[in-house]
């Protein structure tokens, strides 16, 4: 099997989770709740797994961030040293994504710039210019920090020294810099750190000299433990996750969104266990359909092309789609309820009529994939000859 071939199933799993994550900003622009989708108390099962869903993107992105961090420095490597080109490239990139999520992509959620909102963006960026400085400890170090960041900051929960450091390492909030501005950690940094130097220690099994058969059984192996981890600490309820579970006296199903309701900001160890165990399962799979080595010639799954085309394209379609579905968002309120939602002020306020639909968030989700996909074959088109897939 050739590296490239190799290469797709990262390929489809970054683009499914870009297609996921999708239809949650969808959700957020065409159908705004008024209560927490996942509030077992308000939601329905339909709005509580749309949200969940969801929660995989993240920790798939950022885990393959660091994944293709070790596979471009590998690939660099056949020529000599290449921990300082990695590293210049990991820090300068890192710099730029910052640079980014605190103009172009906080300036797409508001149309104004009232606030700059670090989210996924920001983790990854910061991730980065760690990892940066991470590439020159032994691989083994490496995964020794990862470990010690995902597996204990949930002991850290119950400290709460505020300020500025304070919430971007762990506690998400608000700081304000003025009476009218101020920043918003959406992505406290410390979990997103270790997830990215995971995924960097685990790069080598996704290098050309590891059998496709071994690599899938050890992340099936990876994908078993993690999910079995997830369910015996998440059946104790005694550590990994600051909300524990209970039956919910509404049947089987609430008494299972109950358990698997496991706290994102920051994600909690038991919210890296399960989504990190669903990412690897599903990066097994996509290995096994789509890059099969051992298929009679004609026999070879095509993979899908939207997909892959997205998964080749992430930083492209990140920086188009929030703007774009903001402003579809706001055009089909208008046309629709005569007005658009105002977020301004502790309680969002609704046009008059409004009523949360979760068939219109799906079906503006699958038009927004429409139009990135003309949007993304168009700008492809247009920066030939084309440059090396994002990341790989």
């Amino acid at each position: 099997m050739t590296a490239s071939l190799r290469l797709t199933s990262i390929d489809m799993l970054r683009g499914l989770v870009i297609v996921l994550m999708a239809l949650d900003h969808t959700r957020d622009f065409f159908g705004p709740a008024l209560f927490d989708p996942e509030d077992l108390a308000a939601t329905t099962l339909a709005w509580y797994w749309t949200r969940w869903i969801t929660h995989l993107c993240a920790t798939v992105f950022v885990f393959l961030v660091g994944a293709s961090a070790w596979l471009r420095g590998a690939k660099a490597g056949q020529a000599g040293d290449a921990r300082p080109a990695l590293s210049r490239y990991l820090a300068t990139r890192g710099l730029l994504l910052l640079m980014l999520e605190a103009t172009w992509i906080s300036f797409s959620w508001q149309f104004g710039y009232n606030v700059i909102i670090l989210q996924v963006i920001w983790a990854i960026g910061m991730g980065m210019v760690v990892l940066a400085a991470l590439v020159w400890l032994p691989r083994w170090a490496i995964a020794l920090i990862a470990a010690l960041l995902i597996c204990c900051h949930n002991a850290l929960d119950g400290w709460h020294p505020g300020g500025l450091l304070w919430q971007a390492l762990h506690e998400r909030g608000y700081h304000p810099v003025s009476d009218s501005f101020g920043i918003v950690f959406a992505y406290p940094l410390l979990p997103w750190l270790g997830l990215m130097a995971a995924g960097y220690a685990t790069g080598p099994l996704f290098g050309p000299g590891v059998p496709a058969a071994r690599r899938q059984r050890q992340l099936w192996l990876a994908a078993a433990a993690l999910m079995l981890a997830f369910v015996l600490l998440r059946s104790v309820n005694l550590y990994g996750d600051p909300g524990p579970w209970s039956a919910q006296g509404r049947g089987w199903m609430f008494d299972l969104m109950s358990f698997a309701r496991v706290h994102k900001y920051p994600p909690s160890l038991q919210y890296l266990l399960v989504t990190g165990s669903i990412g690897l399962a599903l990066l097994a799979m996509f290995e096994r359909i789509f890059d099969r080595a051992d298929a009679p010639a004609g026999e070879q799954v095509r993979p899908l092309a939207w997909l892959q085309l997205f998964g080749r394209t992430p930083m492209f379609f990140y920086t188009v789609h929030i703007a774009l579905i903001h402003l579809l968002g706001n055009l089909y309120f208008q046309l629709r309820f005569g007005g658009t939602p105002d977020f301004h002020g502790p309680t969002p306020r609704m046009p008059a009529g409004y009523e949360p639909s979760l068939p219109a968030v799906y079906l503006a989700w699958v038009c927004m994939l429409l139009i990135m996909y003309a949007l993304t074959r168009l700008w492809l088109r247009w920066r030939k000859p084309a440059a090396p897939a994002n990341g790989n």
